[in-house]
């Protein structure tokens, strides 16, 4: 019996001028352990008149965590943050009851070309902590547990796992692992991974039960406990996961909540501009995304 239990092809969502993979939430898996969502972004070419320009925009009941690959990212939000986020450093941003941040090129690559690439994700906060003072904690490559055991490289981007723990902050029992080879290995791992587990490859391939999976496919494990399975050459696969919640976490727009009547009332508080709710972004205040008029009064 295979335990592969659902193969997640990426779907393009097109952003500006990106090209988006976007692997979860998807209609057959709402979640896999917290994790809520997840935009594999790029790799994408940028000429010197294209940049990101993400506007203040609004969360709650989550926390973001951004990874890059390749190229930079300048984050200002409204708790007063203002930084630069490098590839192999991680942004690690709790909404709680409510954070506004925008996404831009750095001033110094706004007129050259460049590239962008790497991974947008969601994880869900316990039900105790959705309504939290908002946070931010920006984490330096170097500190990202690393190490090599048989010709594979690991890093623990986040959470606990192979009896390490990442210096990120998180909320709740997770892992999100980066796995490298240059050369074809096996590996098994299921005793060192819990909860929900999924698999995403980058480069390469990996083979499982007779079936080989190329990139752009994202595997959800139905029992993580099996998680066994060979990297071709040159291989390089995402595991994230964790322990679920007991509540369903309900997802509209750019909030996430146990609670619906909070969602409702997000929706309300961005639509109005109530800098209570969502305070202004230093240094980032012209302009906002709105909210879209489709969600508003989607229940």
């Amino acid at each position: 019996m295979s335990n592969i239990g659902l193969i997640i092809e990426e779907k393009a969502a097109d952003i500006g001028n990106f090209l988006v993979g976007r692997l979860l939430p998807f209609r057959e898996k709402r979640a896999v352990g917290p994790f809520v969502f997840i935009d594999h972004m790029g790799p994408s070419e940028l000429k010197d008149y294209q940049n990101l320009d993400v506007p203040p925009h609004p969360h709650i009941g989550l926390s973001t965590l951004t990874y890059l690959l390749e190229g930079s990212i300048f984050h200002r939000d409204s708790i007063g943050s203002a930084i630069e986020i490098k590839p192999g450093a991680v942004n690690w941003m709790t909404a709680g009851k409510g954070v506004v941040h925008s996404e831009r090129t750095p001033e110094y690559l706004r007129h050259s070309d460049k590239r962008l690439h790497g991974f947008q994700i969601w994880v869900g906060l316990p039900k105790h902590l959705e309504q939290t003072e908002p946070s931010f904690h920006h984490i330096e490559a170097d500190e990202i547990p690393t190490w090599e055991e048989d010709g594979i490289q690991y890093k623990l981007i986040a959470g606990e796992a192979f009896g390490r723990t990442s210096a990120v902050p998180v909320h709740s029992k997770l892992f999100f692992i980066e796995i490298k080879t240059k050369e074809a290995k096996k590996i098994s791992i299921g005793k060192d991974l819990y909860g929900e587990a999924a698999m995403y490859v980058l480069d390469g391939t990996v083979s499982t039960e007779g079936n080989t999976y190329g990139s752009k496919q994202l595997m959800i494990a139905k029992d993580t406990k099996l998680c066994e399975f060979d990297m071709s050459e040159n291989g390089t696969v995402y595991l994230f996961g964790g322990e679920p919640f007991d509540e369903e976490r309900f997802i509209f727009w750019n909030f996430v909540n146990s609670d619906k009547e909070l969602l409702d009332q997000a929706k309300v508080n961005w639509n109005d501009q109530n800098h209570d709710a969502f305070p202004l972004v230093p240094g980032d205040e012209k302009e906002y995304v709105p909210l879209p008029k489709a969600i508003l009064n989607r229940k």
